[in-house]
């Protein structure tokens, strides 16, 4: 596995080709480039492909989604303009299987089918549970299959069907169950990386048409130290198996 290295950042790479390039984004790396000024992910693969390549001026590499800054997990770009269109809709239409591992407050036994409408505020970046159909609001779907429990937390699998902001923190922090580390929804603390890990991404290859799968297992260390051998059987069964899921109410 080839790694990029910038800075104290190490982004492994687990797939290259002429469309796309798979990556692990690293925790509190952001995804493009922000007020902050940091180092972004998306122009640190941008050098990675010139200097790789020899690419003489800008290099074209597309971003059809998002993580969070705090979150780490497996990305993918789009190489062409052709593979960005098309996994844009992919995205757009929910026709891949991106799944998160989260470890949250409190136990539960049976999945939770979350419906909420959300959101975001301009000024602030945060975003609340509105009313169905307030101005701006837009509907929220996930499921979170419970995997383990321990010391009084759920370590959950988050399928998402609908790709808002800050979804699955906000969603969960609803339900009773914020995310562990998370300063901006939950009860985090200085030190405390939040607990949510983008671990499995299944889509179809833009032009073989074929399904590719990635997994990832998030950092053994923080609330994910109490999961370690739940998280490692997880990225491995996400690597290779389809897990059929029904749809939450509507």
């Amino acid at each position: 596995m080839e790694t990029v290295r910038a800075g104290s950042f190490e982004i492994p790479v687990l797939y290259e080709d002429n469309h796309l390039l798979v990556v692990i984004k690293p925790a509190n790396l952001p995804v493009q480039a922000d007020r902050s000024g940091d180092a972004d992910l998306l122009n640190i693969l941008k050098g990675y492909i010139g200097e790789k390549y020899a690419k003489p001026g800008a290099v074209y590499l597309g971003l059809v989604h998002r993580l969070d800054r705090p979150v780490g997990g497996v990305m993918v770009f789009a190489r062409t303009s052709k593979a960005a269109s098309r996994l844009s809709e992919a995205f757009r239409t929910h026709a891949q299987d991106r799944r998160y591992l989260a470890v949250v407050e409190g136990e539960f036994d049976e999945p939770l089918a979350l419906t909420d409408w959300l959101r975001k505020d301009g000024r602030t970046g945060m975003v609340s549970v509105a009313d169905p159909g307030a101005p701006g609001a837009k509907e929220a779907r996930l499921i979170s299959r419970p995997l383990a429990h321990r010391g009084g937390l759920t370590l959950a699998d988050v399928q998402l069907f609908t790709g808002r902001a800050h979804q699955i923190r906000v969603q969960h922090a609803n339900a009773g169950h914020p995310l562990w580390g998370d300063m901006r929804y939950g009860h985090g603390a200085p030190g405390r990386q939040i607990a949510l890990w983008a671990y499995r991404l299944v889509l179809e290859h833009p032009t073989r048409h074929e399904a590719l799968r990635f997994a990832s297992r998030p950092p053994r260390e923080g609330a994910w130290a109490l999961f370690d051998a739940e998280t490692g059987a997880a990225a491995d069964a996400g690597a290779w198996t389809d897990v059929p899921a029904p749809r939450p109410p509507r």
